[in-house]
C-alpha cells in the first residue's frame, strides 16, 4: 500500500495534478499547428528535452449553449461560463467546441430522441444587430445584416480568453448546420429552423432571402452562388478572426453538420487568407454527419476533421493514419452517447476524443442523468496519460497487442487497453533490457505497479483488477 501511494504521488507531481486530483491551471503556450512528424496531433511549438516538438492531445466536453444563451420564454436561464470552466478543469479537460447558433429558436421537438413535446427555446445574442424597422417572425425586431453586434463579439472574446487562462483550447464554431440540414423537417410543421434564420426574408431589413429553391421550407443558407449572402458571411468570418486572432488557444470550426462542400472549403480559405494578414494563424476544421464525408474532408484545405458514424466511426473506431488531426466527437456518432471504452479505444487509435455533453440538462431537459460522468472522467485520465510520454513518437500499433488496442513507441513505451480485463499478450520484440509495467483503472484513474519485465519477445500480462473490469497496461523504459 505504501508503494502504491508513493507511486500515485510521484505521478501527480509529474503531471502537475493538484491535491484534489485535477489538473493544475496553466495558460496555453502557443497557437496550434499540425505536428510535422505525427499529424494525429497538434503541436504548440514548445520543445521537449531532446529538442523534438511537443504533441498536444485534445479532449473535453462541449455543450450547446456555452456561447449563445438558450432559454424558455417562461423560465429564463443564463449560462454560467465560469462554473462551466470549473467543471472542465475538475475533469482535466483541455478542449471545447464553442457553439454558434444561427437560429433565433430551437424547437426541442426536433430532438425527437429526447422529447416529444413542443418546447421552444429562444436564443441570443446573434452576430447581427436587431434594429428594425419591423418585426421578425419571432416577434422581435428584424436584423440589419450590415451591422454586426458588438455584444456578440465581446462575449466571444471574453469566453475564449477565459478558457485560455485555464489552459483550455477553444474551437470557435462559425456556423451551425444541424438545424437546417437535419432538424428543420422534424416537427409537425416543417420549416421551423428556416423561419428562425436571419437570412429569411421576413427576418431582415436588407432584402436577403436564402430560399434559393423557393420551397418556403428549407433555406439554402450555407452554399455559394449569391454574392450578397456570401458577402455578409465573409464579413462575419473576418470579424470573428479579428476578435480572437491574438489568442493562442484558438481553433476554428466551419460549421456543425452542414454546408455545401464548395461553401465549406470557401469558408476555410476565407479564414486562411484573412489570417495571413494577421500576427497569428490558427487551424480550421470540418465536421462529419453533414453534407461532406470523410474523403472530401480529408481532401479539403482544413487542418483537422471530425469524422462521424456515416464515415464508419462508432463503438470501435479504426486507427487514424491520415495527415489531418482527428477530433473524434460523440456528437457525430450518437448525438449524446459513448462510454469509457470508446474514449480509450479512440485515444489508443490516434484520435482526440471529445464529448457532446448534456451538462446541466437545460437544453434537452431533465431526462438525462449523470450516467455520463464516467465518460468525462475517462477523457481526463487519457489526458493524464498522454502527457507522461512523448506522444509525438507514438502511433497506433494494433498488431502489438492481443486486444488490438495499442499506442506505442516500440522499444520505449506501450499503452495497451484491455476492454474486459483479464490477460493480454504484448509484443516487446523491439524492446531490449528491462522495462517497467503499470496498471491504470480506466474509469477511476488509480495506478497499480506491475513490476519489471524483460523485452525481446512477446510477453503475457494479467490485470490486477476484478474479473471483466476494463484495464489499461503501461509498459515503458524508465
Amino acid at each position: 500500500m505504501i508503494m502504491r501511494i508513493h507511486l500515485l504521488i510521484s505521478i501527480s507531481i509529474l503531471l502537475g495534478v493538484t491535491a484534489s486530483g485535477t489538473a493544475a491551471e496553466s495558460p496555453s503556450p502557443g497557437p496550434l499547428r499540425v505536428h510535422p512528424t505525427n499529424p494525429r496531433y497538434f503541436t504548440d511549438g514548445t520543445k521537449l528535452a531532446d529538442g523534438s516538438l511537443n504533441a498536444v492531445y485534445l479532449t473535453g466536453s462541449h455543450t450547446w449553449n456555452n456561447l449563445v444563451d438558450m432559454e424558455r420564454k417562461e423560465r429564463p436561464e443564463r449560462f454560467d461560463f465560469n462554473a462551466y470552466l470549473n467543471f472542465l478543469t475538475e475533469h482535466n479537460h483541455n478542449f471545447i467546441r464553442l457553439w454558434a447558433w444561427d437560429l433565433t429558436t430551437w424547437d426541442r421537438m426536433s430532438s425527437q430522441q429526447y422529447t416529444a413535446q413542443k418546447d421552444e427555446l429562444r436564443t441570443s445574442p446573434q452576430p447581427w444587430l436587431r434594429t428594425g424597422p419591423g418585426q421578425a417572425l419571432d416577434g422581435k425586431l428584424k436584423f440589419d445584416l450590415n451591422r454586426l453586434n458588438p455584444a456578440y463579439f465581446e462575449r466571444l472574446r471574453e469566453r475564449v480568453s477565459a478558457a485560455g487562462r485555464r489552459g483550455i483550447y477553444v474551437s470557435v464554431m462559425l456556423f451551425e448546420g444541424w438545424g437546417l440540414t437535419h432538424a428543420n423537417r422534424r416537427t409537425p410543421v416543417p420549416g421551423w429552423a428556416w423561419r428562425s434564420h436571419p437570412f429569411h426574408p421576413d427576418n431582415n431589413v436588407n432584402g436577403i432571402n436564402a430560399d434559393r429553391d423557393g420551397d418556403g421550407i428549407t433555406g439554402e443558407v450555407h452554399r455559394l452562388g449569391d454574392d450578397a449572402i456570401n458577402g455578409f458571411q465573409a464579413a462575419y468570418i473576418r470579424k470573428v478572426a479579428d476578435t480572437v486572432n491574438d489568442l493562442d488557444n484558438v481553433l476554428y470550426e466551419v460549421i456543425n453538420e452542414g454546408g455545401q462542400k464548395e461553401w465549406n472549403w470557401w469558408v476555410v480559405k476565407t479564414i486562411h487568407e484573412h489570417e495571413r494578414t494577421k500576427p497569428k494563424q490558427h487551424p480550421v476544421g470540418l465536421t462529419g454527419h453533414g453534407t461532406e464525408n470523410r474523403a472530401s474532408m480529408l481532401a479539403s484545405p482544413a487542418e483537422w476533421v471530425s469524422p462521424g458514424r456515416n464515415d464508419g466511426y462508432g463503438d470501435d473506431p479504426p486507427a487514424w493514419v491520415e495527415k489531418k488531426v482527428s477530433l473524434l466527437d460523440t456528437d457525430h456518432i450518437w448525438g449524446i452517447g459513448g462510454n469509457p471504452a470508446w474514449v480509450w479505444k479512440s485515444f489508443l487509435r490516434g484520435h482526440n476524443p471529445i464529448f457532446m455533453d448534456p451538462y446541466h440538462h437545460f437544453v434537452l431537459g431533465k431526462g438525462l442523468t449523470n450516467r455520463w460522468d464516467s465518460v468525462r472522467r475517462a477523457m481526463g485520465h487519457t489526458r493524464r496519460l498522454a502527457v507522461r510520454a512523448n506522444l509525438a513518437a507514438m502511433t497506433p500499433r494494433n498488431e502489438l497487442s492481443s486486444t488490438m488496442y495499442c499506442l506505442a513507441n516500440p522499444g520505449v513505451a506501450y499503452f495497451v487497453y484491455l476492454p474486459k480485463g483479464g490477460g493480454v499478450t504484448v509484443d516487446l520484440t523491439a524492446a531490449s533490457g528491462t522495462l517497467t509495467a503499470e496498471w491504470v483503472n480506466p474509469i477511476e484513474g488509480d495506478v497499480s505497479p506491475g513490476g519489471s519485465i524483460t523485452g525481446g519477445g512477446k510477453r503475457d500480462f494479467n490485470s490486477p483488477f476484478p474479473t471483466d473490469k476494463d484495464a489499461v497496461l503501461l509498459v515503458w523504459r524508465d
